[in-house]
């Protein structure tokens, strides 16, 4: 690994880490008492599982990303991959703003609709540039269509 790539994959990773954190800060405000008294499904994991999730989740969309940022933001598919990959990153942090902060699974589950199809978008944008950054975000969107579905049991069931 050059030096290059390894700051941009720091810098990519940090940038995640980031996003994360705010949301973090929108879901810390009504985890303990709005999200506790909602009905959920029985497949809902139990709350400690989202932080190594996430954690493991920022750190292969920061590497991934950083790959592609490493061959050249003059490059168009570069630019392409990017521009769509920081889009699904801020409707990733602004689900949590809909859904914790604001309360509304119904708008948070439009959100995570979009953000899926961006982030499928997104994959396939990082495969032309590099088949491995694109495969490494893979594990990323089982999780955010997986958070889909648990997002729209919880609005069903509430």
């Amino acid at each position: 690994m050059t030096f290059k790539l390894g700051i941009r994959i720091l810098a990519a990773v940090g940038v995640c880490f980031f996003i994360g954190f705010l949301g973090q800060l929108a879901t810390q405000a009504s985890i303990e008492d709005w999200f506790s008294s909602l009905n959920k499904p029985w497949f809902n994991p139990p709350d400690w599982i989202f932080g190594p999730v996430w954690t493991v989740l920022y750190i292969l969309m920061g590497i991934s990303a950083g790959i592609v940022w490493n061959k050249g933001f003059y490059h168009k598919w570069v630019k392409v991959a990017l521009y769509h990959f920081a889009f699904q990153l801020l409707l990733n942090g602004f689900w949590s703003l809909l859904f914790f902060g604001l309360k509304e699974p119904f708008l948070a589950l439009l959100d995570i609709i979009v953000l899926f199809v961006v982030l499928l978008f997104t994959i396939k944008w990082f495969k032309v540039v590099n088949e491995t950054a694109g495969y490494l975000l893979i594990p990323y969107a089982v999780w955010v269509l997986f958070a889909a579905v648990l997002n729209f049991e919880i609005w069903r069931l509430n």
